[in-house]
């Protein structure tokens, strides 16, 4: 089932539902020749030839996720995506007996040598997350998920006589109008109460499907499973718990302070939490023009930042790999992901008419751009990093965008510095509180729906402590998180941007001192994909390390260095 890797458009790539009981014979015939390979050019051979039926699997999902998530609605590929909910579990089985033939293989240093340490690193974690006994719950786990993603993609929310769905809100609940600002975002959450139960029934459901998968692969609860899936292999829960003390230490107070000058600037005393989408009384900096004006600047910006990406970009518009504009149907938020058998990025996002436009155009590029930059690799674990690491692509492909910034905002081109960067602060609390609510939660699986919420609220209070909820019955009694897809469908994938924050912060201030030196560093960490941990790929890309209190300090000093030399007042 092999494709031809040549430049066809999106539209253009074929989709076949695999033969699952044909992959599982030719995975076996190969798990045997791999058994009795006697030379390691035999072998090299061989795993190949697996990652060639691999890479035929995964396009084929991925595919599928992306042309479902275009539409919720499509019923082809909604059947398509059910058999991938209820497959890749059977596939994740068959991987994983090459995994157990990899680590045992008497050419073991031999293939080190070749393909590097990280892939057994992968290997090794790869079998600790699965056993066969575990493939009814983890479709049942999938199925889930995907019914959470069709709830909140096919939200029809009635708002001033026309519907919107989640996405369509959000300008308005950015609106200078206090008032339009109030009813969108009741509106919002709304729709969110109006679902509570079914919220708290799919999560429930959900944790208690995880602490049962790690229990019958021993562990004590999902928590370490949670890291083992991450396949963070060089820090652990106590250096996150460490990470997180070290956010409320030195960037709490901050955005503290941040949200006081916000209020004065905004001119309301005592502010709900939906007066925190206003970030300006004169308007919140915004592109100035449609979707089609964006990626025309987009595309000068990348021709002019350098030669790869200039490349780069070029692949993703002539390939039509991107899908940027909101519509009726389509799955909220926005992700990258690739499809091995055309060695080909897609980017997905729901444009809204906000600045949060121009940040996912830059955001989603950096992953798009480092993978694309990947590509080289052989083995599908290096073509990503861990997510934490991947993040740093994004994020600081966000400010290495920043030379460009004044052609997407034009005269709100301060503004959007001033916006992004005291945002940057603003979502770190947020971002460790989604990471201790999950510890929370998969620490204490039996909680019930209620405790889960009572558990958000006192770690909103200690790291939000600023917002307020008074005319929003569902945010008081703790069901904010809901909103949070990773927590989800991702479990423990949200630390990992706070701890690129970090990173991308240093970014951020070597290309205010040397940009073309810090590109360079960024691009060499982009092309080393995943072949190496996380805390490796930081020292590689010449970082420090952000879970030393030094570096978590000094970035936020730096920025709010920075913040402090804008007179916000007068924007």
């Amino acid at each position: 089932m092999s494709l031809i890797k040549t430049q066809v458009t999106f539209h253009d790539y074929s989709y076949q539902r695999p033969d699952m009981e044909k992959t599982v014979k030719q995975f076996d015939a190969l798990l045997e020749k791999m058994a009795a390979a006697d030379t390691i050019d035999t072998l090299n051979t061989i795993v190949h030839e697996i990652n060639t039926l691999r890479n035929d699997f995964e396009t084929m999902r991925t595919l599928v996720s992306i042309r479902h998530s275009l539409d919720v609605t499509d019923d082809f590929y909604e059947t398509e995506n059910t058999f991938f909910d209820e497959n890749s579990p059977l596939f994740q089985d068959i991987v994983t007996k090459f995994y157990q033939q990899l680590v045992i293989s008497p050419f073991k240093k031999d293939l080190e040598a070749h393909w590097g340490k990280q892939l057994f690193t992968v290997a090794e974690l790869s079998l600790k997350i699965f056993k066969p006994e575990v493939i009814e719950d983890l479709i049942h786990e999938n199925q889930l998920n995907s019914k959470y993603l069709k709830l909140t993609s096919t939200a029809k929310i009635p708002y001033e006589g026309e519907v919107y769905n989640l996405t369509g809100l959000k300008p308005f609940m950015q609106s200078p109008d206090r008032a339009v600002r109030r009813k969108s975002t009741i509106a919002y959450w709304q729709f969110f109460e109006e679902n509570a139960a079914e919220f708290d029934e799919i999560y429930d459901q959900l944790v208690k499907i995880r602490h049962n998968i790690a229990t019958k692969l021993g562990y004590k609860n999902f928590v370490q499973l949670g890291y083992d899936r991450m396949f963070r292999s060089d820090y652990t829960a106590q250096d996150v718990a460490q990470f997180r003390e070290n956010i409320h230490r030195f960037v709490v107070p901050l955005a503290a302070e941040l949200r006081k000058r916000q209020a004065k600037r905004i001119g309301i005393e005592h502010p709900q939490t939906y007066d925190f989408e206003i970030k300006f009384t004169s308007g919140n900096p915004t592109p100035k023009g449609d979707p089609a004006w964006i990626i025309a600047q987009g595309k000068k910006m990348y021709e002019e930042l350098s030669p790869q990406t200039d490349a780069f970009f070029n692949f993703m518009q002539e390939g039509e790999l991107m899908d940027l504009e909101n519509k009726t149907g389509k799955a909220g938020g926005g992700y990258c992901t690739y499809l091995p058998n055309y060695k080909a990025p897609f980017i997905f996002s729901n444009f809204n008419g906000t600045a949060h436009d121009i940040d996912v155009l830059t955001h989603e590029a950096g992953h798009a751009f480092q993978v694309y930059e990947s590509r080289h690799f052989d083995i599908p674990e290096y073509l990503w990093p861990t997510a934490e690491a991947a993040e740093i692509h994004s994020m600081g492909m966000e400010f290495f965008a920043w030379p460009w910034i004044p052609s997407f905002f034009k005269e709100d081109t301060t503004k959007y510095y001033f916006t992004h960067l005291s945002d940057s602060i603003l979502f770190l609390p947020y971002g460790v509180a989604v990471d201790e609510f999950q510890h929370c939660v998969y620490e204490n699986p039996n909680m019930t729906p209620r405790e889960r919420k009572e558990c958000w609220q006192k770690i909103e209070a200690k790291y939000l402590p600023w917002n307020v909820y008074d005319e929003i019955s569902h945010l008081q009694n703790g069901g904010m998180w809901q909103r949070q897809v990773h927590i989800y469908e991702m479990p423990f994938y949200y630390i990992d941007y706070t701890l690129a924050q970090i990173c991308a912060f240093q970014f951020w201030d070597k290309s205010q001192n040397n940009a073309s030196h810090a590109f360079k560093d960024y691009l060499y960490l982009c092309r080393l994909g995943g072949s190496l941990p996380f805390l490796n790929l930081v020292q590689e890309a010449k970082l420090h390390s952000p879970f030393s209190a030094e570096a978590v300090e000094s970035s936020i000093g730096k920025v709010n260095a920075f913040l402090q030399t804008i007179d916000d007042m007068k924007l």
